[in-house]
């Protein structure tokens, strides 16, 4: 038997998530008038990205009543660990150091990020 390959989402699999993330669970128009806000998307878009979700394990459904709700199946912080890692062994050839100095040097980094680099760095040192 073969191993299951883990699902990473998309960028507009994303784009929903952040919604779902940022406001609890919702329906599919819920999320549509989300994203909206920001890019005109169709509402069977959405839905049909929402389903390919579900079936990919990243969003679940209750259906218990007439309206569908959805909620993502892990929580943001998991995801993002889970997208970091695939990436720092994909990209990095799992290297954390070439990592974040690829992600300090490609933006402007705050004052207040790198103060709060510095304490998750002491805090890890001890």
């Amino acid at each position: 038997m073969r191993a299951e390959k883990k699902q990473y989402p998309t960028e507009k699999e994303l784009v929903i998530l952040q919604v779902l993330w940022a406001n609890g669970p919702c329906t599919v128009r819920q999320v549509n008038a989300q994203i909206c806000k920001k890019e005109k998307t169709g509402y069977t878009t959405t839905l049909k990205l929402m389903q390919i979700m579900t079936e990919k394990g990243l969003l679940m459904r209750d259906d218990s009543q007439f309206k569908h709700i959805y909620r993502p199946a892990c929580t943001e912080e998991k995801t993002e660990k889970q997208i970091v890692s695939h990436m720092l062994n994909r990209v990095f050839a799992g290297s954390a150091e070439k990592l974040v100095m690829r992600a300090l040097s490609a933006k402007h980094v705050t004052a207040e990020e790198l103060k709060n680099i510095r304490k998750l760095i002491e805090e890890m040192e001890a």
